[in-house]
């Protein structure tokens, strides 16, 4: 079932954004995530965070943007050190990856990373390559790991790219006689904006 909001962090994320006390973001994101975890942080507190700072730019313009901006800068932060990958290569030295990117012209990245702080989290291993990847950057990584799978973000339709997704779904690699394909999934709104 879908997780309900702490709507209590949550405003105290927004508001501690909104006083612009860094310390204290910081201080509420350990926190939450030492209460809830990652998933459940992300989608009961962090999310809904950004989607009320969200609408309060939009409301006022960009009165507002430096709040979002901090707000986005921490919560990306501590989605990274929250999930350092282990050290140890051995726990999992054959397994593909599932790689991670935005499509060309996508800047945002918060969801990816949370899905990226996710499969850390379940001990999956990723290589995320973060906002606006290249389509021939995306394709040489996928010729160089043999990923898993291939998540690619788009946040609003003008970026979602659909050749690029059938271009990767046609790739194979490996020797011949064991050349494979990898599974290609597009992952945000963009590629379910209304056309």
């Amino acid at each position: 079932p879908p997780a309900t909001t702490d709507r209590s962090a949550s405003r105290g994320l927004v508001r501690a954004a909104e006083r612009l006390d860094a310390p204290r973001l910081d201080t509420q994101l350990r926190a939450l995530i030492g209460k809830h975890g990652l998933v459940d942080g992300w989608e009961r507190v962090m999310a809904p965070a950004l989607q009320a700072a969200g609408r309060r730019w939009e409301a006022d313009g960009d009165a507002h943007v430096e709040e979002e901006h901090l707000l986005s800068w921490h919560i990306s932060t501590v989605l990274r050190t929250a999930t350092a990958p282990d050290p140890d290569p051995a726990a999992t030295p054959d397994a593909p990856p599932v790689v991670l990117a935005c499509v060309p012209g996508e800047m945002h990245t918060l969801a990816l990373e949370s899905l990226t702080a996710a499969l850390i989290e379940r001990g999956v291993p990723t290589r995320m390559f973060g906002a606006a990847v290249p389509a021939e950057a995306v394709t040489k990584a996928l010729h160089r790991l043999g990923p898993a799978a291939v998540v690619l973000w788009s946040q609003t339709r003008s970026t979602a790219n659909r050749p690029l997704a059938q271009h990767i779904h046609t790739q194979s690699w490996g020797m011949r006689g064991t050349r494979r394909h990898t599974t290609v999934l597009t992952a945000g709104p963009g590629w379910t904006a209304p056309t």
